[in-house]
């Protein structure tokens, strides 16, 4: 086993195999090993299951967020673009959190929320930088084509983003013609 560990390499180590293999499908034998660390050494780090996956989703919603730009909406889809090709495409770890173990913990289900309420506010800025004042009704259809994009990249490829893309930008250029659609 490792010699040195901390939070930050074992969430690190971890995530990978919690978004390949599911949250409720992997053991806390199974995360020890992709740590590298004793059981010991990684409840004296995480503490708990429950924190353990609490970080990962930590982590990788500030990762996420960091790579999506805030000054359009079509910048946010080169920006899932990069994302997918980065970490592949399996549709929204998140989501995918929030159907698998959520239900057994509303702390997991909030800190999921308000990652997506951050993703929503990140579309709300594109969407505003785009056209100069915030439009509710356009963010939200922004949020549905990108969370669409995001699962339909599974077995649709890049193809789905772009298609995303292309819609995302043609209801901007609608809203700007149109002035406000709240």
């Amino acid at each position: 086993m490792g010699a040195m560990a901390d939070f930050d390499s074992i969430i690190r180590a971890v995530e990978p195999v919690l978004d390949a293999e599911g949250v409720s499908a992997t053991g806390m034998d199974r995360l020890t090993r992709a740590a590298g660390v004793s059981t010991r050494t990684l409840y004296k780090h995480a503490g708990s299951r429950a924190r353990l996956v609490a970080g990962v989703l930590d982590a990788r919603g500030a990762r996420f967020l960091e790579g999506m730009p805030r000054d359009s909406v079509a910048g946010l889809f080169t920006g899932l673009e990069r994302w997918t090709a980065a970490e592949g495409a399996r549709g929204c770890f998140f989501l995918r959190c929030l159907g698998e173990a959520a239900p057994a913990d509303p702390a997991l289900a909030e800190r999921i929320r308000a990652h997506k309420a951050a993703v929503a506010d990140r579309i709300a800025e594109c969407v505003t930088a785009d056209l100069g004042r915030p439009d509710a009704l356009l963010t939200e259809q922004v949020l549905v084509l990108f969370e669409g994009a995001t699962h339909a990249a599974v077995y649709r490829g890049e193809a789905a983003i772009a298609a995303a893309r292309h819609a995302a930008v043609a209801l901007v250029g609608a809203a700007v013609g149109q002035g406000a659609t709240d």
